[in-house]
This record gives C-alpha cells, structure tokens and sequence, in this order.
C-alpha cells in the first residue's frame, strides 16, 4: 500500500473507523511476515509470529503521530518487532503448548480491542464473554501467556535501568534489523539518479569516477551528490 492510502485510512483511524484500521492492517501485513521471517528458527512458529507481530501493527496504527512527519511503516516496524520480541523472550521461558499460545494471542487482540474502546482493562468476566470462553480455561490462558518476572524487571524502586538494558547484545541484531528497514524506506524516497548513485557507490563498491562514468556524469557531480544524498538519510533517519 501507498504511503498516501496508508495517511488516508490512518486519518479515518484516529477518528474510530474500525473498518479502515482493518483494512490498514491487512493491506500492511506482507511488513508483518516480512519481519516474523526473521525471527524463524527461534522455538516459534511463523503463524504465531505473524499474529504477534501484527499486535504490532495494530498498536501503531492506533497511536501514529502524523507530526513525527514521517512514513507508517517506518514508524511500524519497531513496534512490530518489539511484540515479537517480547512474545519470544517471555515464551522462551515457561514452555505452554501451541493451543495455549493461540488461545493467548486472541485473549490479548480482545483485550486491546476493549481497552481501546472502553479505556479500561476488562474484568475476567467481560473477557470470558468476549472470548466466548470459559472463566477457569481463560485463567488458564492467562497464566500461560503472562511474563514471569525477569530481565525485564527494574534496576532498583526509582530507576529507569532494566537488567536486561545492562547486558550487551554482541551481535545487536534486532536493532540493525530496524535501522536497515528504515534505511531501505529513506532511500526509497530519493530520486532515480540518487538511487542509481547509491547502488553503485555501495551496493557494487565502485569509486566516484567509475560511478559518474556509468552515469554520464563527471566524478565532481558524483560526490557533490552523494554529499547531499547523505545528509538527506541523516535527516530521514
């Protein structure tokens, strides 16, 4: 989808059109399965990746700032990814089995619904309702899905620290997955020969002169350009 039709239906969104957030989501979901992709091989099965993430996808689409003067679905992607995350990191730790996962997925898809629309947690019985489940299978769920405390917790009563955020992520692999969409979605923006430049320059590692050669243009023009494309992506970025 265009980024235009995405500003269209998030506009609608902001004003409770529960149509066109569904259509968002759906028109937007190939981003989802782009992103579930790679987090394959991680104990989870893609489908449950693709429902968790597009948890994701609803959140942002619920809470997009169009003075961030930016795109959906760069704006999307770390909220996507970090549903899935989370989904990983607490599901990593108290194996439940496949029916209970799905089971929680849509406990939790009803439980956003309903704060969205009431602007409060629902009681175990309004869920049960929702749900159309028992009140001892949905407590069974809920214990299943919900996090035990972990590196998530706080470093102390008043700090901000978590001990997770203490610890390195030597390969910091999530966050460059976030920045390499994003970069992909800047260099989208630019025109034919920037992208024609950028291609060149860093996809094949040819120098300026042997850019500009191919290009037509002289090496000056190539690095004048460059200079420009860069501050460009900064801005974008």
């Amino acid at each position: 989808m265009t980024n235009e039709n995405n500003t269209v239906l998030l506009k609608k969104i902001a004003e409770g059109d529960k149509d066109a957030l569904e259509k968002l989501v759906c028109e937007n979901m190939g981003l989802v399965k782009s992103i579930a992709l790679r987090f394959m091989g991680r104990g989870a099965e893609i489908e449950d990746l693709i429902q968790i993430g597009s948890i994701g996808m609803i959140k942002a689409s619920r809470s997009f700032d169009f003075s961030y003067n930016t795109k959906f679905s760069t704006y999307a992607v770390p909220l996507i990814i970090g549903e899935i995350r989370r989904f990983l990191r607490d599901d990593g730790q108290i194996k439940v089995s496949r029916q209970l996962k799905r089971s929680g997925i849509t406990v939790m898809k009803a439980s956003e619904e309903f704060i969205k629309n009431n602007g409060r947690e629902p009681t175990l019985s309004e869920l049960s309702s929702i749900c159309n489940m028992p009140a001892e299978e949905l407590t069974l769920v809920l214990e299943a899905v919900s996090p035990v405390q972990s590196l998530n917790e706080s470093v102390g009563s008043e700090s901000n620290l978590t001990f997770e955020s203490m610890l390195a992520d030597k390969d910091n692999k999530i966050d460059h997955l976030t920045e390499s969409i994003a970069l992909r979605e800047a260099v989208s923006e630019l025109d034919e020969l920037s992208r024609k430049i950028i291609h060149l320059r860093y996809t094949k590692e040819l120098s300026q002169q042997q850019t500009g050669s191919i290009l037509g243009i002289s090496q000056v023009k190539v690095s004048r350009t460059e200079k420009k494309i860069m501050q460009t992506l900064r801005e974008a970025l």
